[in-house]
This record gives C-alpha cells, sequence and structure tokens, in this order.
C-alpha cells in the first residue's frame, strides 16, 4: 500500500513534526476517503502502529487513509504549562491531512483511536469535539489522566494537566457528561484483564453506564504489550468501518 511520511510545522507546538499516513490501495475506492487518526503512546512516537502491528494489512482495499502522527509526551494536551500538544492535533495535523489530501471533512468521515496515552487521548479529543470524529476506538487507556491526582504524577504530568485536574477540559468523566446525546460519537473500548490500567477502564466504563451512554466496552485476556493491539486494532478497523459506513 502507499505509505507517506510527511513532515510539517506545528504552529501549536513551534516545531517540526513527522507522521506516517496510509493511503487506499485500491484503485477503484474513489475519493473523498474516510480517515483514522491512530494515537500512539506515551514511549512511542509516528512510527510505532506500522512498525509493531500489520495496521496496513488490515486496513487493505479500505477507502480509508489512516494517519499515524507524533505528540511527544505531551497527552494530547495543551498543557496548563507547556505546549499545545491538543492544538497540534486539531488544528495543524488535520489542517495538513485536510489540506493536501483528498479526504472527507465531515464527522461522519473521521474515527480517531489509540492505546495508552493514545487511547486517553483519542477518547478525550472525540468527546470534546463531537462535531469533527464520528468514531472512536481506545485500547488500554490511561483514562485517569486530567480526571484525578493518583500516585503516578510527578513534575512533568502536573506541569501539563495541572495540580487539580479533576472537572476540567482534560477529564474524560466531565466530557461525557457535556456531550449532547445527539452528538455522541460511536464509542467502544477494550482493555486487557491483566493490564495495570484495567480499573481505569472499569471505572470509566462504568461511567457511561450511569449516564447512559451507548458504547461498546470489552475486556480480554492480555497485559500491556504489543501482541494485545494488534490483535484488537483489526476490531476497532470494523467497528469504524460499521459506525462510519465504509
Amino acid at each position: 500500500m502507499p505509505v507517506l511520511t510527511m513532515n510539517y510545522y506545528s504552529e501549536s507546538v513551534q516545531k517540526e513534526f513527522g507522521m506516517n499516513v496510509i493511503l487506499p490501495s485500491d484503485p477503484k475506492a474513489k475519493p473523498p476517503y474516510f480517515t483514522l487518526y491512530q494515537l500512539h503512546g506515551l514511549s512511542d512516537d509516528y512510527t510505532a502502529w506500522m512498525r509493531w502491528t500489520s495496521i496496513e494489512r488490515y486496513v487493505h482495499g479500505l477507502p480509508l487513509v489512516v494517519v499515524m502522527p507524533d505528540t511527544e509526551r505531551g497527552w494530547y494536551t495543551n498543557a496548563v504549562e507547556g505546549y499545545r500538544y491538543e492544538d497540534h492535533i486539531m488544528k495543524d495535523t488535520i489542517g495538513v491531512i485536510e489540506r493536501f489530501l483528498p479526504v472527507r471533512k465531515d464527522r461522519r468521515g473521521r474515527a480517531i483511536g489509540g492505546l495508552s496515552m493514545g487511547g486517553y487521548g483519542s477518547m478525550k479529543l472525540a468527546l470534546k469535539y463531537p462535531d469533527v470524529f464520528g468514531s472512536v476506538y481506545s485500547h488500554s487507556s490511561a483514562f485517569f489522566r486530567g480526571h484525578q491526582i493518583t500516585g503516578r504524577d510527578n513534575e512533568e504530568t502536573i506541569r501539563i494537566f495541572g495540580k487539580d485536574p479533576t472537572g476540567g477540559p482534560n477529564d474524560i468523566f466531565a466530557l461525557a457528561e457535556k456531550v449532547k446525546k445527539s452528538r455522541m460519537p460511536a464509542i467502544a473500548f477494550d482493555c486487557g484483564t491483566e493490564d495495570f490500567l484495567i480499573e481505569a477502564n472499569r471505572s470509566f466504563h462504568k461511567h457511561l453506564k450511569s449516564l447512559k451512554i451507548k458504547h461498546q466496552y470489552r475486556e480480554f485476556p492480555g497485559i500491556h504489550e504489543w501482541s494485545y493491539w494488534d490483535e484488537h486494532v483489526q476490531q476497532a478497523i470494523k467497528f469504524h468501518r460499521k459506525n462510519l459506513g465504509f
């Protein structure tokens, strides 16, 4: 399949970034194409999804552009003290893709997903911008970020989220309460039963149930590793296909 490595300048972070982009291979697939923004985890970069999974093979033949951007360790968030990594995705990355590639520019044409830090980021962006994304599927997500102070917090995360993030603009529990049901994206997420983030995922599932928000949550055997994500990203692609209709 055609794969691009794109380099572009992010006004929001004031530096150059790279991203990998998988393009549709089927000559019968006519533009404008659907887009999936696939986000990386804390210790990864824009190359991770293609190096550690077979995502290129899984989307073969689909009228889908897969965008794998880089946000370093920014948590897809406009930091309290620091750079605007949320704007980097929502303005700069999407802006470059939609300026240069023949993709749809409506919520029914965009999906988002990710793992761990990127799982949190994809869910947050989908709930914060329901008019942008029509479908979200997150894996093994750090849903506690932006919601509560934990023993995992350090100077880096406090600089990004602040000392009291609960209920704020990066708290997905609070964001879920604000989205109009009529604009709610299709939501799904999963987590391995031996994953250290399992309780955060169960807690968010319970929260969505209490709000009567339709969603799909599943647990599977597995830990926080690439073999798990390689297997379950295939389910995510099927979920997006069903909900966006491609």
